[in-house]
């Protein structure tokens, strides 16, 4: 069995659970109060029990305190997937829906998210979603606009006498008050 990797020796048992006192980060505090058990004289096994993981979470975190001190312990973001397009390809994306399509080579007259889909796996060879190019899109500052639709037999001269009028002004209504009432 390999020899257990061992703890820095600038802290103490003490120091990490002065540390974990002092700490807002709940997870922090749980794997300093561990590997306090540890510094104690404890086995990895208790320090398992203590944190309430197994021993090899333990050894990466000594792993990561050995590294990088108490603030090795702070949970940290995960770093995500991969972005689909890189910086070039969102240029080009951008220069595309500027520019917008020409209806001879694209095949369309205005841009659609399908089609800018298809356009990104011809132009680049990169599959990409519906979904994620409208996120892309988004974050790049565009948003879609859409004309609101009208009826093609639609007579222009005829919505005036459709159109709801008011009142001018507010007037009492004819209703008496009921102290006036016989």
């Amino acid at each position: 069995m390999a020899a257990a990797v061992g703890l820095r020796d600038d802290f103490t048992a003490t120091d990490l659970r002065r540390l974990a006192q002092s700490r807002r980060d709940a997870g922090q505090v749980r794997r300093l109060l561990a590997l306090a058990v540890i510094y104690d004289g404890g086995s990895r096994s208790e320090a398992a029990r203590t944190g309430g993981v197994g021993l090899q979470t333990v050894r990466d975190w000594v792993l990561r305190f050995n590294r990088d001190g108490p603030d090795g312990l702070i949970d940290g973001k995960a770093p995500g997937g991969r972005p689909r397009l890189d910086a070039t390809q969102r240029a080009a994306l951008a220069a595309a829906v500027e520019s917008g399509p020409i209806p001879a080579a694209h095949g369309v007259v205005r841009w659609r998210l399908v089609d800018l889909v298809q356009w990104i796996r011809d132009e680049f060879a990169v599959s990409i979603s519906t979904q994620t190019l409208s996120r892309e899109l988004r974050a790049m500052g565009y948003r879609k606009l859409t004309a609101r639709p009208r009826h093609h037999t639609q007579d222009a001269d005829a919505i005036p006498a459709f159109k709801k009028t008011s009142q001018p002004r507010w007037q009492r209504s004819g209703r008496r008050s009921l102290a006036g009432h016989p």
